[in-house]
């Protein structure tokens, strides 16, 4: 109860000035910023507008929908106004009773950014129109339309765009809280579960993993987040993979893993971060989408496998309990790789014979002491 206690008061008060910093977070977020970026840098986001709109913030974005909508109408009441103006169409000129306006009722500022509104996004009530009196007038009017429809294309698009996004259709993708590691198939494994909310599939799926470390080359150099390569594969591999119930993926922990040479009390003592993807096509929408979520070394526990989280009802349905989607039950386990490989070389070795070069056979006579 004490142990238990000390436990949850030291990960409470003290857990987050322990916390590893993480590439990745849990959710998929890069943690990186880019620094001294020029202005020659900073201007090609300009270039590429459409991908730079649609990776703004909803709040900048509605921001930019409102602002450009009630700029380009407050403009085009100006060029109105002054068209009317230039005219001498307004009240205050005194137009005779014979005077034909460029825009029919216009008074003022007002009535002309309601003229430019009704325009633009084609209301069309009635009571405000263009002459034939006024070729400038003919002229601002088919450039308002044409840019008015330009607008309401990129905007509209814009948004519908950033609803669409696949980015979304991963946030019912989950992968389980922590990562385990322990025997599977007789080989020591890595072991992460990863589940589709949706009952839509994802089509072509495919999942591996980057370990994430700082190294130093023989050279002397410091590589700060060398990436190196974690193979992740299920019973019928690692591609195409039928996401129709929560899949417990495994990396197999051989001399060509890098996590060969941890062992069980040194895991926590490691400094590295494993990032996994799940990349996969949406089946509604044919859009390509990708998964990623991060483990740090506390992540990662020694001597566990995961709980059974399907089962089978009464009337012939499968079911999938997610209570113990995350839950973890503690085996034995070898406490390093190394070990359980050198056990299986040694028992190997029992079931052998040896041949010893160096042995010689040689005839012994006999003699019969019976012999009278």
């Amino acid at each position: 109860m004490f142990k238990h206690l000390r436990k949850w008061f030291v990960t409470r008060f003290f857990g987050h000035s322990r916390q590893r910093a993480r590439l990745v977070s849990k959710d998929g977020r890069c943690n990186i910023e880019f620094g001294n970026v020029g202005a020659q840098s900073r201007f090609i986001f300009f270039v590429d507008i459409w991908t730079t709109v649609l990776d703004l913030k909803w709040r900048y974005k509605m921001t930019i929908f409102i602002t450009t909508f009630l700029g380009s109408w407050f403009l085009f009441g100006l060029l109105w106004y002054a068209v009317a103006y230039i005219h001498k169409d307004l009240p205050e000129f005194h137009p005779s009773v014979n005077h034909t306006p460029c825009v029919e009722n216009i008074n003022g500022l007002t009535s002309a950014f309601l003229f430019s509104l009704e325009t633009q996004v084609t209301i069309g009530y009635g009571f405000r129109c263009v002459t034939e009196q006024c070729a400038t007038a003919i002229f601002l009017l088919i450039f308002q339309s044409i840019l008015g429809v330009i607008i309401n294309s990129f905007m509209c698009g814009a948004i519908l765009a950033k609803i669409s996004r696949p980015k979304k259709r991963a946030k019912t993708i989950t992968f389980s809280k922590n990562a385990v590691i322990s025997k599977r198939g007789g080989k020591l494994c890595l072991l992460i579960r990863v589940a589709n909310l949706r009952k839509s599939l994802l089509i072509g799926s495919h999942i591996y993993g980057k370990l994430l470390k700082t190294t130093v080359t023989p050279e002397g150099e410091t590589i700060i987040l060398d990436q190196i390569n974690i193979n992740f594969v299920v019973d019928a591999g690692n591609e195409n993979l039928f996401f129709i119930s929560p899949l417990t993926i495994y990396h197999v922990i051989d001399h060509n893993s890098p996590f060969f040479h941890m062992a069980a009390e040194t895991l926590s003592q490691q400094d590295f971060e494993l990032v996994v993807f799940l990349d996969g096509t949406v089946e509604s929408t044919s859009a390509t989408c990708q998964v990623r979520t991060s483990y740090v070394p506390e992540e990662v526990l020694w001597g566990y496998r995961f709980a059974p989280i399907v089962s089978k009802t009464k009337e012939g349905k499968y079911r999938v309990d997610f209570h113990n989607f995350s839950k973890t039950v503690e085996v034995d386990t070898p406490h390093c790789a190394m070990c359980l490989y050198n056990e299986r070389d040694a028992r190997a070795k029992m079931k052998r014979g040896y041949d010893n070069p160096t042995f010689v056979l040689s005839e012994v006579n006999e003699t019969d002491d019976t012999k009278m």
